[in-house]
């Protein structure tokens, strides 16, 4: 088993990304961090293989956790979930380990992508016959390109959806969400099924005193 630690500083995401990583075969969770002190804690006392690590703690920056790490010597890989887009920050970040970046807000398909990617690298062993094989262990972390997406869905909508999804704490439905965005109603609900169809999201209807029910979707932090 590949033993994770998270370190999220925010409850929900943390609880969504720990059930995240226990869907995938062959991961365990170690422990969740939501401090970079804490962190240093957890890993003073428990055998971690990866990090799954937020660049933006309340006490300091997640790379300067890693320069310490590096620094003494522990050696854990780390896949970065993080908002931060700065080309710099990501070089960084490879000089430091950082095998993989998973932007927010994401899906559990996009994780579950790059952890089997992961371990499919850490589990090539041996010695290489050649360059060819060289070129394939390090190609398993390599994403050959974006997420297939339904015909007419964009990412940058999708993730936009998403944002609003996860902002609201009682849910929305897909004309709130339309409106919010500058979308039509039906646009709103193409996007909201299909993160009801990956797992992300749940709807349920919502009974008025006439009409017909209206659908309210909501975010599921330990959706697939």
């Amino acid at each position: 088993m590949i033993r994770v630690l998270v370190v999220e500083d925010d409850p929900v995401a943390a609880d969504a990304h720990q059930m995240y990583v226990e869907r995938v075969a062959g991961f365990t969770v170690a422990a969740v961090a939501h401090t970079r002190a804490e962190a240093v804690r957890v890993l003073e006392r428990t055998p971690v293989d990866l990090l799954l690590l937020d660049l933006y703690l309340p006490d300091g920056h997640g790379l300067g956790l890693l320069r310490s790490l590096r620094a003494a010597g522990h050696g854990a890989d780390v896949i970065a979930v993080t908002s931060a887009r700065d080309l710099a920050v990501v070089r960084e970040g490879v000089s430091l380990g950082v095998v993989q970046y998973v932007l927010k807000p994401f899906t559990y398909p996009t994780l579950r992508d790059r952890l089997v990617r992961y371990a499919e690298f850490r589990g090539a062993a041996g010695e290489a016959s050649g360059q060819e094989e060289v070129d394939r262990a390090l190609g398993a972390l390599r994403v050959t390109g974006p997420a297939a997406l339904p015909k007419g869905l964009s990412g940058p909508t999708l993730e936009a959806v998403t944002r609003v999804l996860r902002e609201a704490a009682e849910g929305v439905t897909a004309a709130a969400a339309g409106e919010r965005l500058g979308i039509s109603r039906i646009t709103a609900r193409r996007y909201l099924e299909h993160l009801v169809t990956v797992g992300s999201a749940a709807r349920r209807p919502h009974y008025g005193q006439v009409g017909r029910p209206e659908l309210h979707y909501r975010w599921l932090a330990g959706g697939r």
